[in-house]
């Protein structure tokens, strides 16, 4: 008899879930037969061969999973909940044709799901063992068309620009002008951000000459870029703002308020 889960809308009868607003790309043939799980305040291995059920209940849920964990206490990558996938890919307005660079491969699923939409896709990631786990990922679901990279993604990926979207899976507190300076005029740059103004925001700027400006579109909550966390006591220091506005040039970014 097949394993029946049920979350809210999503059903999965022995195949995979499917999300609204993303196109119906498996997430299981991306998510490790590992993953990590809070239970009683500690974190646990899920292992998909000791526990299937539980394993696809996890990997069927509107849920970020857990893929990494450093010295067994910081997860350092996942799978982002499909509702937030969702919102982030509807809000970069695609076209098929359309050239992606992702920030952030994980485990590859994203990059599938935006490959499925028909974009060409490019993506990096700062982990080299997780770039090519993701590498295999995509190539075993039959996106071998998506280019990872091993890098850092701050500096974007030069070689291959200019991008026609831009979209960060990580989260970060300054925006790197090397995203700008890889997006197309016009193009849309789509990220996480917490810093001054905002704690978990959704931000999404348009290039326009030699700068990019946005503004908040809803909430995210991300892992930070390498080297852009922000400490507890920061966080609860800063006081959200849905009305912040963002402009990244050259030199850095300034902050303003209102419509």
């Amino acid at each position: 008899m097949p394993v029946l889960q049920r979350h809210g809308r999503y059903d999965v009868r022995g195949g995979p879930a499917t999300f609204p607003g993303l196109p119906a790309v498996d997430r299981r043939l991306f998510v490790p037969e590992d993953v990590w799980v809070v239970e009683d305040g500690e974190w646990r291995v899920l292992s998909r061969s000791a526990d299937p059920a539980a394993w696809e209940e996890q990997v069927a849920a509107d849920a970020a999973v857990t893929t990494h964990l450093k010295d067994g206490t910081w997860p350092t990558s996942s799978s982002s909940a499909p509702s937030v996938m969702a919102r982030m890919i509807a809000a970069l307005r695609l076209e098929p044709g359309m050239k992606v660079l992702e920030i952030g491969t994980g485990t590859g699923w994203n990059a599938a799901c935006l490959a499925a939409l028909g974009a060409e896709v490019v993506s990096i990631e700062v982990d080299e063992a997780i770039a090519d786990r993701a590498r295999t990922n995509l190539r075993n679901a039959g996106h071998e068309s998506v280019r990872v990279f091993f890098g850092d993604g701050e500096h974007g990926a030069p070689d291959a620009a200019p991008f026609d979207r831009v979209i960060s899976t990580a989260a970060a507190q300054r925006i790197p002008y090397a995203w700008v300076e890889q997006c197309a005029e016009g193009g849309i740059i789509v990220t996480p951000y917490t810093g001054v103004g905002h704690v978990d925001a959704l931000l999404v700027l348009t290039r326009t000459g030699n700068a990019a400006r946005g503004r908040v579109e809803g909430n995210a909550s991300f892992m930070p870029l390498r080297g852009q966390g922000v400490s507890p006591m920061e966080r609860r220091a800063i006081e959200s703002h849905d009305d912040l506005r963002i402009t990244v040039t050259r030199t850095g970014q300034s902050i303003s308020y209102g419509n």
